[in-house]
């Protein structure tokens, strides 16, 4: 996916990806989930990526993160070094 470019005078960013993670185990808490955030930030820039932000679900235990990220299979690589919890979904996205 080539960088997106906003405006004229705005930089271009890297690929912007919204991942899901289905069937989170069962008594997961708010407090795990920003913890999995925090191992994701501490290890994004290894692969170049960048985790913007996340939201739990934790009536239908899903996560959701945005990520900015040079491809897919870097975006899941920070969650699989991070803390194990890959995405079974990754989603290219356009910020509206």
């Amino acid at each position: 996916m080539p960088a997106i470019r906003a405006g004229p005078n705005e930089e271009a960013t890297m690929p912007l990806f919204m991942d899901v993670h289905h069937d989170v185990p069962e008594g997961t808490d708010a407090q795990a989930v920003a913890d999995a955030h925090m191992a994701d930030v501490r290890t994004q820039d290894a692969y170049g990526a960048k985790y913007i932000n996340y939201w739990f679900d934790a009536d239908a235990r899903k996560i959701f993160c945005l990520v900015e990220a040079p491809d897919a299979e870097a975006a899941n690589a920070v969650h699989r070094e991070a803390h194990g919890l890959v995405a079974q979904e990754i989603h290219p996205v356009v910020q509206g």
